[in-house]
């Protein structure tokens, strides 16, 4: 058996960070996610490898940019309005298609909010968040032990499609303090023939998000298209509890969706046919499980959405189901998180 070790989910996500091989690390310090860069500091240099406390989170993004660009294996961390001010580094990402690791630990919003937990972020992430027609690959871990493992898949599949990826937790996960198998150190990490790291011997690389010839972004932008086209085909990722016979499904991700395993749970004990669908990729979203449950299903099936926001993933879960079956909604933001007791008395009602 596997020894297991007690660790936040901040320092979880820094220890899968350093075992799945990252080797460049800046960030700015913010709370709630404050343990992950302080355990970074530690963690990096003990590997050899670098990390950085930079002047701003600005200067973060950038210093993620260069080192991505010259082949690293680079991350970044903070929270909320950390992110925002990120933004247009990572639209600069998306068009250089260079991959990094970006983790954002939620916090009350907007504004300065508090540092809270919250969902509220749902947008930025899944909608790009900066300027122009891009994406980021999102995954949402429920858990310390998926906030650890899906580092790894997040560092893969940034790689894989040269495209950023976060790692959307919120404050209730980066601090609280969960058993967690540590996984071993990756090996054979991807190599990189697009990488800057001198030219000779070979024909010289570019790495640009700037495109002035007439057509020439165009063009860029279809093949973007393309590729975020195989991704929604081949990386959608969900969990299921319970599908097969239920008549309401509940939608949840992150930390409120075992808030909503619970209720399911309670809602069966009470003779309610539940279930429960938790998007572990909120983008790309796992429409096609909801295709799939829609085709299934003979009876009338009702979707219930519950989030820490006042309903954003709630848009893309409509536009999945398309108005074939009934969606209703519960959630709190600002700190305020629905509890079992509120979403049973809601689907009850």
């Amino acid at each position: 058996m596997s020894k297991k070790i007690l660790m936040t989910g901040n320092e979880a996500i820094g220890e899968a960070a350093v075992r799945a091989g990252c080797d460049f690390y800046a960030g700015y310090p913010i709370t709630p996610q404050n343990e992950l860069t302080a355990y970074m500091a530690k963690r990096m240099p003990e590997e050899n490898r670098v990390f950085v406390q930079a002047e701003s989170e600005l200067a973060a993004i950038s210093m993620v940019m260069g080192a991505s660009a010259s082949g690293r294996r680079a991350m970044t961390s903070s929270s909320s309005p950390g992110i925002s001010l990120k933004q247009e580094g990572i639209s600069y990402l998306a068009g250089a298609q260079l991959p990094c690791l970006i983790v954002n630990i939620m916090r009350g919003g907007p504004g300065l909010g508090n540092i809270v937990p919250a969902q509220s972020d749902y947008f930025q992430a899944t909608r790009g968040g900066g300027h122009g027609d891009y994406h980021c690959i999102v995954l949402a871990p429920c858990s310390v032990q998926e906030a650890h493992n899906l580092v790894f898949s997040g560092f893969a599949l940034s790689d894989k499609y040269r495209a950023p990826a976060i790692i959307l937790g919120d404050g209730m996960l980066g601090q609280m303090m969960e058993p967690l198998v540590v996984h071993s150190k990756k090996k054979n990490l991807s190599t990189k023939p697009w990488a800057l790291t001198g030219c000779k011997g070979r024909r010289p690389n570019i790495v640009k998000s700037f495109y002035m010839q007439e057509g020439g972004l165009e063009e860029f932008n279809k093949a973007l298209q393309k590729k975020y086209a195989r991704i929604k085909e081949k990386e959608q990722r969900f969990e299921g509890i319970h599908l097969d016979d239920s008549e309401i499904i509940l939608v949840a991700y992150g930390t409120q969706a075992r808030i909503a395993r619970v209720v399911v749970e309670a809602l069966r004990k009470k003779g309610k046919k539940a279930g429960l669908l938790r998007p572990v990729t909120l983008w790309p979203f796992p429409a096609d499980a909801f295709e799939e449950l829609l085709k299934k299903k003979r009876k009338k099936v009702r979707f219930f959405v519950t989030e820490m926001s006042y309903g954003q993933m709630l848009e893309d879960v409509r536009l999945a189901v398309n108005g074939r079956a009934a969606v209703d909604f519960y959630g709190r933001a600002g700190g305020g998180i629905p509890t079992e007791e509120e979403i049973l008395r809601r689907i009850l009602q």
